[in-house]
């Protein structure tokens, strides 16, 4: 039976995982990451590996439960379970994370730093924030990937943002982590004038990364006026084939005014049908964008015959004055596609989701072009990944994103999700046009800032000015490699000092 110090310390822990959910969208209190990271360290430090486990366990728990609730309503309200089923696979989510990716870290961080006795604190402190970011590069990849909730996306309506198109989400992620960790050390007995000494260069970082939030690293080449149509159309009636005509009736409503505009985006699968079945209402819009000069986005779904089988993408398409098709690339398991396919279809509902059998697109593609702009272009979840993001913005003028959150109801989820992709226009110093079904409906500037929206939960129109620009910033040119370099070479630095003096003496 655990002991009561280890129920403490399990509950504290789960807590401080729970409290990092208020650095991001909604709440934005961004110290909130630095103090309790830096309390996770300081709780673990000691432990053996196996506490350590547990304590991981919990914080990931935390973190996770509380970060990625709104998995819960997409179960329930979408996925027809009921709140008990819902529940269990929301619970069942969120440990599976915190066992892949928080639990593993809390225990290597400990197996590394029991490997030498009487570790300098300092030292402990690098140990910790080198693990954890790589850790948060991992989430980025591992079994296609969920990058939600990395540290570094608190800081995005900070003076130190300046940083993120230099080194990414990770190096605001690694910046906060290492100074909430020297931090800690000081409260470590024996010798604390190192970590002092690292705790003033860490924060006198902060100072100096405050001039970056004034740089321009793209120039402005010309600029789009645009409208973005946010149709609002309930979740339970999208997919319904009686619902269809009512769906185009209320873009082609919305956008009936808009033509005089150089681009006009409607959001992911705005056409609900197949491009097969919608070539002829394609066919007019395309007709009616030459004519007005004007260029038309929009998402639909496309199937195409491949040998001997059907496959089916999520893509955007540009018609009338542009030209171009993208088809998603980052799947959204069990939405877009579901994992070992024989055994869970058809067991629930939620398993039988309409349109989750897409294919994943291929890389590389070219991008969509509207009034000679070349517009980097992403669907609804692949705007969460910093590296993707900006490989795909290389040689484009703008960037666009379309979604439809409205799986996630009036959760936390969508709010999180727009936060991300404003991250993704400040790392690549490009404006942002983001069309969604309810929201949130965006222009976002270079500096990742938003200029004007649409209230969720609203039928209506954005129009404005987006500029067009180009050049790259050094995280695209780079991209998150030097952070993961320095955060190698601090656990690695680490890990050879144990080593090195754990041989014998002679």
């Amino acid at each position: 039976m655990p002991s009561k110090i280890t129920l403490i310390r399990s509950a504290l822990s789960l807590i401080l995982g729970g409290l990092v959910t208020l650095s991001f969208a909604p709440f934005d209190l961004w110290p909130v990451p630095i103090l309790a990271i830096a309390a996770g360290f300081l709780l673990t430090r000691t432990l053996p590996v196996k506490q350590a486990a547990i304590t991981g366990g919990c914080f990931g728990v935390g973190l996770f439960g509380a970060g990625t609730s709104w998995i819960y309503v997409s179960i329930h309200q979408f996925g027809a379970a009921s709140p008990v089923l819902a529940g269990a696979l929301t619970l069942l989510f969120v440990l599976a994370l915190a066992c892949l990716f928080i639990m593993p870290l809390f225990m290597l961080y400990s197996w590394l730093n029991q490997r030498r006795a009487k570790r300098p604190a300092w030292q402990q402190a690098l140990l910790f924030a080198g693990l954890w970011v790589i850790f948060e590069w991992v989430r980025s990849w591992l079994l296609t990937g969920f990058p939600w909730l990395l540290a570094g996306y608190s800081l995005i309506d900070t003076p130190f943002s300046g940083l993120a198109p230099v080194t990414g989400v990770y190096g605001l992620s690694l910046l906060m982590v290492v100074t909430g960790c020297l931090l800690a050390s000081i409260l470590i007995p024996k010798n604390r004038t190192p970590s002092i000494v690292l705790s003033a260069l860490a924060l006198a970082i902060w100072g100096a990364i405050l001039p970056l939030k004034s740089m321009n690293w793209t120039a402005p080449t010309g600029k789009l006026e645009f409208s973005a149509i946010q149709g609002n159309i309930p979740q339970e009636l999208k997919w319904d084939s009686g619902f269809v005509q009512e769906t185009v009736n209320t873009y082609t409503e919305l956008t009936q005014n808009q033509w005089q505009k150089d681009l006009i985006i409607w959001p992911e699968n705005a056409i609900p049908v197949f491009y097969r079945s919608a070539r002829g209402f394609i066919e007019q819009l395309d007709r009616k964008g030459k004519k007005e000069a004007a260029t038309l986005i929009t998402g639909v779904p496309v199937s195409e015959n491949d040998e001997d089988r059907t496959r089916y993408y999520n893509s955007i398409i540009a018609v009338g004055q542009g030209e171009g098709r993208y088809d998603k690339q980052k799947l959204v398991p069990f939405g877009e596609y579901v994992p070992l396919e024989g055994l869970l279809r058809g067991l629930i509902d939620f398993f039988d989701l309409p349109m989750s059998d897409f294919s994943r697109g291929k890389p590389h593609q070219a991008h969509l072009q509207a009034a000679n702009t070349q517009i980097a272009s992403y669907i609804c979840y692949e705007v969460v990944y910093p590296d993707f993001a900006a490989q795909q913005a290389h040689n484009s003028g703008l960037l666009i994103t379309i979604s439809n959150d409205t799986w996630f109801g009036h959760s936390i989820g969508p709010l999180q999700h727009f936060q991300m992709a404003r991250m993704r226009a400040l790392e690549t110093g490009r404006f942002l046009i983001r069309a969604t079904n309810d929201g949130l409906t965006a222009l976002v500037d270079d500096k990742g800032q938003v200029l004007d929206t649409i209230p969720r939960f609203e039928k209506g129109v954005l129009t404005g000015t987006a500029m067009v620009v180009s050049g790259n910033t050094p995280f695209m040119n780079l991209g998150s490699w030097p952070v993961l370099l320095l955060s190698l070479m601090l656990v690695v630095s680490g890990f050879s000092l144990v080593s090195r003096r754990s041989k014998p003496q002679c």
